[in-house]
């Protein structure tokens, strides 16, 4: 009988109810085809293979992570309290040591899902990956967390929710922002002031193979991770970085992605996106599963893999061996360029506009952050967009000093309601979520 070297744990949730519109990419049978690859491969069947079926998340655990405009019912369907349930559930079965890693195969998927939600952004409501780590700390004591992004997207929602958090170190791999969507993810891109090198984006031309992106994991990401030392390891496992991916354009493969699964080595997987629903993304998960077990993969192959056809240049792989020095020259410089960015401020201000591509929605922020030496800050966010909801959204940190603690309850208790029409809270040291409304 075969057996998982490392017992891993599955959650499917395919979410039969849930789709943009019938023939859209992010729908059902995006998994469809993977279950019955599992299924007729009878990886369901090998000894420490477990499949789970997911849990709820609770309207709370949403809370931890996001300001939902109007509220959350507006934000969450069924399918998303039972997609990042799945996460949750494969979380707590690795916590709880009944495994020792996990996969969620769920949709829909969240990773473009900023703090603050108006609507839905690159197919995503709500940021399933945070959602299950901010549970996990609350509920384990986790404090310091990686997240490898290796979606063909840049990971932005998920930047958001970090960009100020020190303890969360957020590596995004993706096709270069110039060229697809969202259109972020640069190099200068390197986190808030309080947390400045713990946000890593790795922007790869169009036309990179596995080649380039497996050296960009071996030399930039273990090395980085290795110093960092995190507690647990979460992959945003998209994998729209197939050669077949119709809304993309890089070159890697289902063997590629099982080689990066083996050198990340993460506890926890969960499935972004990957839009080539028969030529992909069965094998790729297949993949995923085995290197997750730690069993062999070397047979796996897609019908019509052909790498002479897929192998990238030498012009991108100049480009990749450019970018991956920049990035390590950034990281090991972090401290100097957090001086630099920091100088003598005691408050800084950041102005946004997002724009909710699947819902068609303008949002503009001011963000203030208090700087602080000893925590991740105390910051707040006024959000307006046109004919949403106008809300000032105060966040205090899991870690906070007494200084940012007061920061924050000062902004909350003082905010004028009469300019908003809801005033939230987020004190993650008490775990207490508020509002208060005109």
């Amino acid at each position: 009988m075969l057996r998982a070297i490392n017992k891993t744990g599955l959650v499917f949730f395919p979410a039969f109810d849930w789709a943009i519109s019938p023939t859209h990419p992010e729908r059902e049978e995006r998994l469809l085809y993977t279950q019955d690859q599992v299924f007729e491969e009878g990886i369901l069947d090998i000894e420490g293979i477990i499949e789970y079926k997911p849990d709820l998340v609770t309207k709370k655990d949403v809370q931890r992570v996001h300001f939902c405009v109007p509220d959350l019912w507006a934000v969450m369907t069924e399918s998303h309290f039972i997609s990042a349930g799945g996460a949750k559930t494969i979380a707590m079965a690795v916590m709880d040591k009944n495994v020792e890693r996990g996969f969620a195969l769920v949709r829909p998927p969240g990773h473009h899902a900023n703090r603050v939600v108006h609507g839905a952004r690159g197919f995503c409501n709500v940021n399933i990956e945070a959602i299950m780590i901010e549970y996990i700390r609350q509920a384990y004591g986790v404090k310091r967390v990686a997240i490898v992004d290796t979606d063909c997207h840049h990971g932005d929602g998920t930047q958001d929710i970090y960009w100020h958090d020190p303890d969360t170190l957020f590596i995004s791999i993706h096709q270069d922002g110039r060229t697809l969507y969202p259109g972020s993810g640069f190099l200068s891109e390197l986190g808030g002031p309080n947390a400045v090198g713990t946000t890593i984006n790795i922007p790869l031309p169009p036309n990179t193979s596995e080649e380039g992106i497996l050296h960009a994991v071996r030399e930039v990401v273990m090395p980085i991770l290795d110093e960092f030392q995190p507690e647990i390891v979460v992959n945003s496992a998209g994998q729209d970085n197939h050669y077949s991916d119709p809304i993309t354009n890089m070159n890697f493969s289902a063997r590629g992605y099982a080689e990066l699964t083996t050198l990340l080595k993460p506890d926890i997987a969960v499935l972004e996106g990957g839009y080539a629903i028969e030529g992909a993304l069965p094998y790729v998960n297949a993949g995923i599963i085995l290197a997750m077990a730690g069993m062999d993969y070397s047979h796996l192959r897609e019908p019509d893999y052909d790498p002479v056809k897929v192998r990238q240049s030498a012009e991108v792989t100049r480009w990749v061996h450019k970018t991956c020095d920049k990035v390590l020259e950034n990281w090991h410089q972090r401290q100097h360029l957090a001086e630099m960015y920091r100088g003598d401020y005691q408050l800084m201000n950041r102005d946004r506009n997002i724009y909710y591509d699947t819902d068609n929605i303008h949002e503009h922020q001011q963000e203030t952050i208090r700087v602080c030496d000893d925590c991740g800050g105390a910051f707040k966010i006024d959000s307006a967009a046109q004919g949403m909801k106008h809300i000032l959204a105060v966040h205090i940190p899991r870690n906070t000093c007494e200084t940012c603690r007061k920061q924050g309850y000062q902004w909350y208790d003082s905010a004028d309601a009469a300019r908003y029409d809801k005033v939230c809270l987020q004190d993650r040291a008490g775990d207490v979520m508020a509002e208060k409304t005109t």
